[in-house]
């Protein structure tokens, strides 16, 4: 057993210094992704912004340039694509020289427009929980599995997951009641997987990849007034989430501020799974 000797005490902002390192955040163009990507760039790091909207991929990476003047490039890619997918790390290390962080942010969330998505469970096809299954959960596995060599090199390499609290609990239907919202068995199924792929990858890609999940909560975005009250009615801090609740745990999981943190799920619901 190899045995490290006791290294020189780092600062808390050298700990969380991405200065020289590149990022991946699928999903970069999203409520969530550009937050991420922008907490990536803010501690130093180049990103690379993958969406499927072009528009959104573009304007965020402009963003990173302009706002944080760092390095940015704009991959348009479509995650349900396994071709595509697979020539996105040789992408970013093309451009970059380097990729440390990959984030998977990426997720079918669906809508009432979605045939056989937000409708009662014996409506729900198959034809939806496979999409979903392709972009939540196979689109990471592929990204994971394509990046390795990279993040291996890196000395720093760090995985992120974006998980959901459904991933980890079952859904309060009553919530819904009288909103064109809903719960899809797909969703929460995709992200229980997630969950597990990242304990899994965590012990394969070990010692030189770490790999960690961070559980959302429920996200305020102009939900109806009705769903909005019963779910902060649930929730142990009395409010939703904001974008930016979720800046300090990607910051924490994707530098050294965590080298000792991998398999982990770091859930960030206001106490929603508490109780």
């Amino acid at each position: 057993m190899k045995i490290r000797t006791a290294q020189p005490t780092r600062s808390l902002k050298d700990l969380m210094d991405l200065q020289g390192r590149a990022s991946l955040v699928t999903g970069g163009g999203g409520h969530i992704g550009g937050v991420i990507c922008d907490a990536l760039a803010e501690l130093g790091s180049a990103v690379a912004v993958l969406d499927l909207d072009e528009a959104a991929c573009t304007r965020q990476a402009a963003r990173i340039r302009d706002s944080f003047r760092q390095e940015a490039l704009s991959l348009v890619t479509d995650l349900s694509d396994e071709a595509a997918v697979r020539e996105v790390p040789e992408a970013v290390v093309k451009h970059f020289g380097r990729l440390d962080v990959l984030v998977n942010c990426a997720a079918l969330v669906g809508g009432s427009q979605l045939e056989g998505w937000v409708v009662p469970f014996e409506e729900q096809r198959t034809d939806t929980w496979r999409r979903a299954i392709e972009v939540n959960l196979t689109a990471p596995f592929l990204l994971a599995q394509a990046s390795a060599t990279a993040l291996k090199a890196s000395g720093h390499g760090s995985i992120i997951n974006i998980g959901s609290i459904y991933g980890l609990v079952g859904p309060d239907l009553r919530l819904y009641t009288g909103t064109s919202l809903g719960n899809p068995a797909a969703y929460a199924a995709s992200k229980g997987g997630l969950i597990q792929a990242s304990r899994w990858l965590a012990t394969v890609l070990a010692p030189t990849v770490r790999v960690n999940t961070i559980c959302c909560g429920g996200v305020a975005r102009h939900q109806p007034e009705e769903f909005v009250s019963r779910y902060v009615d649930r929730t142990p801090l009395q409010r939703m989430a904001t974008e930016e609740d979720f800046k300090g745990a990607v910051a924490y999981l994707a530098s050294d501020l965590s080298a000792y943190v991998t398999g982990h799920n770091l859930v960030v619901d206001g106490g929603w799974t508490a109780w």
